[in-house]
């Protein structure tokens, strides 16, 4: 018989496992997508108990929206949870814009994309220049209270912008780019978050594909961003996570996102994906049970990159 505290330990990872859904219709964002591809990511994920698919208005101007409603339409709604995001206007060239008239809008277009009947995570995806931050909140509260979404998020804020729009304490989570080698949010952002009850959800959590390993000592050319001497600290860390990740016969990608996973300062952590089988490949990250001792180690190596 299955012990219930281990069957406990693996639905609570996997509530913690989503997928980021740039590259599902993201045909403005990246070259030589196919929408098949697409559908099929989805369906993968979903077939996966993958439980959280992020998406947004800018993957595609809708069409990452529109390729998972379709596809939603053959599950049951209320096992996956859906974030989907939206700023730039499409009226107005793109523009950035957190007006309550658009914000109301948008859900309502992005509620017919997926077709559903709510949203249960509804960001503000970039925060514009003019509107109050807590009247663009405010607008997203009402449609909470309306059943129209589940959750108000704010993406890419600074703090001041996040604390102007927690103001009425109606922001439930804060998407922001956080990595093992990009850790500033821990400082910058974390202690008002836990303050006030906020949760976090990262992206970019592979660093582009610098986390997985795949990069050797050399390749730090491709990686402007950091100095030869952080390059090389980054490289040292990811030989000692392989060596964590062979004895869990796990991925170097696997075992990082195993550290996300643990962390209880992350809500979720969504990576990307382009083939279904790389969503094959996260989904293995969850069969990962880090150990305490693994997971401070991890936490040592990338501290002070």
């Amino acid at each position: 018989m299955i012990d219930k505290e281990v069957v406990n330990q693996l639905n609570n990872k996997a509530a913690k496992l989503g997928i980021g859904t740039n590259k599902v219709g993201g045909h403005n964002l990246f070259d030589g997508l196919n929408d098949q591809d697409g559908y099929d990511l989805v369906k993968e994920a979903l077939d996966s108990n993958i439980q959280m698919i992020d998406t947004a208005f800018m993957y595609g101007l809708g069409r990452s929206e529109e390729i998972i409603g379709d596809v939603l339409q053959n599950y049951t709604r209320e096992n996956v949870k859906i974030a989907t995001k939206a700023a730039q206007d499409p009226n107005n060239d793109l523009q950035i814009n957190n007006s309550p008239a658009f914000l109301t809008q948008a859900v309502d277009d992005a509620l017919t994309r997926l077709k559903t009947d709510y949203i249960d995570l509804f960001y503000i995806h970039f925060p514009d220049d003019v509107t109050p931050k807590d009247e663009a909140v405010a607008a997203l509260t009402k449609l909470k209270q309306a059943g129209k979404i589940k959750a108000v998020g704010v993406s890419n804020f600074s703090l001041e912008q996040i604390k102007e729009a927690n103001k009425e304490g109606g922001v439930d989570f804060v998407e922001d780019h956080y990595n093992l080698v990009d850790r500033e949010a821990e400082t910058k952002l974390w202690p008002y978050l836990k303050e006030n009850n906020i949760r976090f959800v990262p992206y970019f959590p592979l660093a582009s594909g610098l986390l997985t390993g795949k990069y050797r000592p050399d390749d730090g050319n491709k990686f402007k961003q950091f100095s030869a001497n952080q390059f090389s600290k980054i490289m040292t860390g990811l030989d000692a996570v392989k060596q964590i990740a062979d004895h869990h016969q796990a991925t170097v990608a696997q075992t990082v996102l195993a550290w996300y996973i643990k962390n209880p300062d992350i809500a979720v952590v969504i990576p990307g994906a382009r083939q279904p089988q790389q969503v094959a490949d996260n989904v293995a990250t969850l069969k990962v049970d880090l150990t305490d001792d693994d997971y401070q180690t991890i936490d040592r190596l990338f501290n002070n990159i």
